[in-house]
């Protein structure tokens, strides 16, 4: 017995040790889950650890099973921040019980209502609108209006769209559920399947590049896939419409971020948030991705801005999430694939 009390004993002055020796070794590197790209990314962390000296270490996957990896990680994480896209997302992490939510002037002033959570624990920093897109060749931009004008005979085997397993377009639903009843949206989302003219995409570029070759007139996707594919070629014979304008507005979300519950840096953290959410760095952060500031004070690049004034939905994000399961349950019964 008393080899085992020295035993235990010889266990927890290692451990001591060993956290101790741990403690020493933390030099305040934030760590960041991101479900975003590297290259959207480094040149952010590179121009703050030039001005702070707060060096980052990142660690990328998809949105879910990055979200996962927190839940099942709890107390142990590393991570201090987490980084996705979509309110529908960011929502599901709120609900998640893996951020924290934290009192910040500066992120509640930089940071319209709408684009952050109403607990604080998640704030939008990136804008893209998800509209209308079209051939030039074959539409007259006249012909357009709305997202649910999409489902009219006008639009048969001319529409192509991205499949409804993305959250993308799922938010998007969610906004058409609350901005015009259950039933009106199963009509207008019914009638989207209705019109296509080919199987649903994998992703946004793909049918964007179907309707610059006329396999589809016209499809819906976020805007920065279509400045990604403009700054490469110019010439890329599709043009922009911003849906809704006499009605509701255009879709509009977000990528954003949080502190994560339990960050190891939360003052940190929140200070990198702050900082992004703010001059330079909002305007790079957007512009690395062809996105708004979210930050109002903050202009637009010039090839953003090249695409023209819009009225926003000024729908709550969070509202995106909140719906969600209601928007893929009614894509499903509409034979939304």
């Amino acid at each position: 017995m008393k080899s085992l009390q020295l035993s235990i004993a010889a266990l927890a002055v290692f451990t001591s040790l060993l956290l101790s020796c741990s403690k020493k070794e933390d030099d305040g590197t934030l760590v960041i889950y991101s479900a975003r790209n590297e290259q959207l990314l480094t040149p952010l962390f590179e121009a703050y650890t030039e001005k702070t000296g707060t060096k980052f270490e990142l660690i990328t996957d998809k949105e879910a099973p990055l979200l996962e990896r927190l839940k099942s990680e709890g107390s142990a994480t590393q991570a201090d921040i987490l980084i996705t896209v979509d309110g529908g997302n960011l929502w599901h992490a709120s609900q998640s019980g893996v951020l924290k939510s934290i009192d910040s002037s500066v992120l509640n002033q930089s940071i319209p209502k709408q684009y952050r959570s109403s607990n604080n624990d998640w704030f939008g920093l990136s804008l893209r609108a998800r509209t209308i897109f079209y051939n030039k060749d074959l539409v007259d931009p006249s012909e357009l209006s709305t997202y649910e004008q999409l489902a009219d005979a006008r639009w048969k085997n001319a529409l192509c769209l991205r499949t409804s397993k993305k959250v993308y377009n799922q938010s998007l639903v969610a906004s058409l559920i609350k901005n015009l009843g259950e039933e009106n949206a199963k009509t207008a989302v019914k009638g989207w399947v209705d019109n296509l003219a080919t199987t649903v995409f994998a992703n946004d570029t793909k049918m964007l590049q179907a309707i610059d070759s006329g396999i589809c007139e016209v499809g819906i996707a976020n805007t920065y896939y279509y400045g990604r594919i403009v700054k490469e070629n110019p010439d890329f014979n599709v043009g922009i419409f911003w849906a809704n304008q006499d009605t509701t507005g255009t879709h509009v979300n977000v990528s954003g971020a949080g502190v994560t519950k339990h960050a190891k840096h939360p003052k940190q953290a929140q200070a990198f948030l702050e900082w992004l959410a703010q001059g330079d760095a909002q305007k790079l952060f957007a512009e690395l991705n062809q996105e708004f500031p979210a930050n109002a004070s903050i202009e637009s690049s010039a090839e953003v801005q090249a695409w023209g004034e819009f009225k926003k939905d000024p729908l709550s994000i969070e509202t995106a999430g909140e719906l969600q399961s209601q928007s893929v349950m009614l894509m499903d019964n509409a034979g939304y694939q």
